[in-house]
Parts: C-alpha cells; sequence; structure tokens
C-alpha cells in the first residue's frame, strides 16, 4: 500500500447533499469527536473521599457536669435574654464523622419536646450535640 496518498483523484468532489435531510452544523459535528468519559461523576467521589471530617468527642463526666450546669443556667436566665457562644458538632450527612462550629446569638426557646435550644434567628441546634456554652 503506498502511503504517500494526497487523494487528488477525490478532491474536487463536495459533500454527498440528501434529499430532505439538511447538512449538519459544524457544532453537531465536532460534537460527534468530543472526548467520551468512560468514568463520568468519579471525580466528584474521589474529591468526596478526600474530604475530611472529624469524630464526635466523647465528653468526661467533669465536661458533661459543666455543661449541665451551664445549660441549668441559662434556663434560669433565659428571660433576661442573655448572648451566649455555643460550640456544637454537627453530623456529617453523607458520611461517618461531622465538624465542629460555634454559634453566636440569644436563645429563645428550650425545647424540650425536641430536645434543641432555639436561637432568636430560627435556628435549632440539638442538646445532645453540645460540646461547650460560653456566656459573653
Amino acid at each position: 500500500m503506498n502511503m504517500n496518498v494526497n487523494y487528488n483523484d477525490i478532491k474536487a468532489f463536495t459533500r454527498p447533499h440528501y434529499d430532505g435531510r439538511f447538512p449538519m452544523s459544524i457544532h453537531d459535528r465536532a460534537a460527534q469527536f468530543a472526548p467520551f468519559a468512560a468514568l463520568s461523576g468519579f471525580d466528584h467521589i474521589i474529591a468526596e473521599t478526600a474530604r475530611v471530617v472529624d469524630s464526635k468527642i466523647e465528653l468526661s463526666e467533669d465536661e458533661v457536669n459543666k455543661l449541665n450546669a451551664d445549660l441549668n443556667r441559662l434556663y434560669d436566665i433565659l428571660s433576661e435574654q442573655p448572648q451566649i457562644r455555643l460550640t456544637y458538632y454537627i453530623p456529617d450527612k453523607r458520611k461517618a464523622g461531622g465538624r465542629y462550629t460555634d454559634k453566636v446569638g440569644v436563645v429563645r426557646i428550650f425545647d424540650f419536646y425536641k430536645r434543641c435550644l432555639v436561637f432568636t434567628d430560627g435556628k435549632c441546634i440539638a442538646i445532645d450535640n453540645l460540646y461547650k456554652i460560653e456566656f459573653i
């Protein structure tokens, strides 16, 4: 087979045209040759696996007693609307673990039925996820 073929015999021909069919646009023709991603979504899975989460810290008996004392103090002075800073745990929805974050604000309600503190902005934080309470 001759590798120096330059197709001179067919270069003068135009593309075939068919009745009832319009020529494909350059954009659509290019889409036929777009790269194929055999592992679509794989990058997302790798990023999710690499995301770091914290494990929940188990409180010691002294820390639990201090937290209970702070909760009782907060309940007693709730009508004065003290501003507090909570450190609490947010469980991750996609994998085991979570993260700790702070919330500064005024507690409006102790919801004993849901076991949470409801702030004036409507945020509800579960008592079981509390780590520390600071009175500001």
